[in-house]
């Protein structure tokens, strides 16, 4: 039987966008695909992203696993990576990412933040989307501003 969420004990780095404030909340970061969701944590004290799952499950399976990555690191908010273009116009997933975006702030009620995720996949180590989803938390950590 496959495990549906495998943890992931690498950490990543990269460039991301921003909200009010971080102090020590803790973030978790979504690198959305049609097959798997690739997720990170990170928190405001280090500023510093890592992978933390993969789920591999579709539909209101994939749901309950969010929830329970949700239930167990109780974020104070949300990001999501948007797929675009290199030239940043939409990608054939823009608006399959913008929905899960949608869902994710209706379904948790937490800020959201979305992140243009152009690089990710290709930044992350062998395609792996927990480590793109730690790429695009990294990069909103970079570009948020405390002040």
């Amino acid at each position: 039987m496959r495990e549906a969420v495998r943890t992931a004990a690498s950490a990543a780095t990269g460039p991301l966008l921003s909200l009010p404030p971080l102090n020590e909340e803790v973030v978790l970061g979504f690198d959305f695909g049609t097959r798997r969701v690739g997720v990170a944590v990170g928190n405001g004290v280090t500023r510093r992203a890592r992978p933390l799952a993969l789920i591999d499950d579709a539909g209101e399976v994939r749901w309950r696993r969010i929830a329970e990555l949700i239930a167990a690191w109780q974020p104070a908010r949300l990001v999501v990576g948007i797929a675009r273009h290199p030239d940043g116009t939409p990608h054939e997933l823009t608006e399959r990412c913008e929905r899960f975006a949608r869902q994710l702030e209706g379904r948790f009620r937490l800020p959201l933040a979305r992140v243009d995720e152009r690089y990710s996949s290709v930044a992350a180590t062998d395609g792996r989307d927990d480590e793109a989803a730690a790429v695009i938390l990294q990069q909103w950590f970079d570009e948020a501003n405390d002040d």
